[in-house]
């Protein structure tokens, strides 16, 4: 079942219609959850065999950014442009630094690759919001 959502920002001034299926808001953080805990467990063995350990550690880190990225799919709409760009912007950040943090390298290239990741993706999110609402 789909729910229309009206798109404000229409060049021709007419009511622009967006379906939207409240499925997604589900599929696709779980989708996401499950390729970052594979990613996360496969760097964390350092190429060795896999363990019940890194299995968990996986499933750990998959289930958090899952639930991390559907509470902030369900409360990004009430916040303006900026903040909501800024909101993912850091989510992004985070899982990229945290993931890369997993490789044994320095906490402060760590740190400055995930603030790069972070600013990258938000000019990215302030574009989009910025020209679609």
């Amino acid at each position: 079942m789909a729910q229309a959502v009206h798109v404000r920002g229409s060049h021709s001034g007419a009511a622009q219609q967006r379906v939207t299926s409240p499925a997604w808001a589900v599929v696709l953080p779980v989708v996401l959850g499950f390729f970052y805990g594979l990613w996360a467990a496969s760097i964390r063995r350092h190429g060795g065999p896999p363990t019940l350990e890194n299995v968990l550690f996986g499933v750990v880190c998959g289930a958090i950014v899952a639930l991390a990225c559907m509470v902030l799919h369900q409360i990004a709409h009430l916040l303006p442009p900026l903040l909501r760009a800024a909101s993912w912007a850091g989510f992004t950040g985070v899982a990229v630094g945290f993931l890369y943090s997993q490789s044994g390298i320095s906490v402060l290239r760590c740190a400055g690759t995930a603030l790069a990741v972070a600013a990258l993706a938000f000019v990215t999110f302030f574009y989009r919001y910025y020209t679609t609402e």
